[in-house]
């Protein structure tokens, strides 16, 4: 009978914020596959875990994830483990995963830290639907062409970018979507956290005037077209007088009118302003 392929989250920084489940399953399992032995294997000797590592990363996906599915078959338990936060996110792992269904191995997801969760969620915008775009393209032409595919969608728009990338695809995003609301978390859960909201343009000042370190999450707001498509711009205002007659004072009322349209505070401010022309 097959074993079990473990999906181990991992702290994205602060190491406090694994699981007890987590450790325990990295303390059972015959194996664990991660991206870096070296930076794994400093994280099972904070919680002395002694156990056997293999690398399984980009370079050497296709031939690890046949070893490893030969070994689920024989009964071993095996444990994926990424950098940082949720493997599966972002690297390869996908492939081990799905070769464990095609052997019909057990697949156990071990949730725990994702970073572009933590950075939509305090961002302070609209959280009912989330498109999560993964790392934009190095290149500005794609970066570009990628920023259009997505202007439309009526979702806020969540990347990962690069310290010396970020200036430029702030940039790019400015004029493919306009200046939009958005939010840049950096070092999530480290010692030099830094979440920083306003528009796309402030934002780009902010970041300019000094030099960027760290994993970076770029939160974009929906764009007017979107943002439209879940939220009639006369019925805002009424239900912000209706929130004003229940004894609640404006700035309350926009407030919450917006967050039951799933609008940011800003995005609904701008539509009262639009209603009134």
């Amino acid at each position: 009978m097959p074993g079990t392929l473990y999906l181990v989250a991992t702290p994205i920084g602060n190491l406090q914020d694994i699981s007890l489940r987590a450790i325990e399953v990295l303390r059972a399992v015959d194996l664990i596959a991660c991206e870096d032995t070296r930076h794994t294997r400093k994280l099972l000797t904070h919680f002395r875990i002694s156990n056997a590592l293999t690398s399984y990363h980009e370079h050497n996906e296709f031939e690890r994830a046949d070893e490893l599915g030969d070994r689920l078959l024989k009964g071993e338990s095996i444990a994926i483990v990424s950098d940082a936060g949720t493997p599966g996110i972002c690297d390869p792992s996908f492939r081990i995963v799905q070769r464990a269904h095609e052997i019909g191995a057990k697949v156990e997801p071990i949730p725990g830290a994702v970073a572009f969760v933590s950075a939509v969620v305090a961002s302070g915008l609209a959280t009912d639907s989330i498109f999560f775009g993964g790392f934009l393209p190095s290149k500005k032409g794609e970066r570009r062409k990628r920023l259009e595919e997505v202007c439309n969608i009526p979702a806020t728009l969540v990347f990962y970018e690069t310290p010396h990338r970020l200036q430029k695809s702030l940039a790019d995003c400015i004029e493919v979507l306009g200046d939009r609301s958005a939010s840049i978390a950096r070092e999530l859960t480290k010692l030099h956290e830094e979440i920083a909201t306003g528009d796309l343009s402030e934002l780009l000042n902010k970041f300019s005037e000094s030099t960027v370190r760290g994993e970076i999450v770029l939160v974009i707001d929906r764009g007017e077209k979107a943002v439209v498509a879940n939220a009639d711009t006369a019925s805002l205002p009424a239900r912000v007088k209706e929130l004003e007659n229940d004894g609640n004072d404006h700035k309350t009322a926009l407030k919450r009118a917006a967050k039951e349209f799933g609008l940011s505070k800003s995005k609904a401010y701008r539509l009262m302003e639009s209603s009134k022309k």
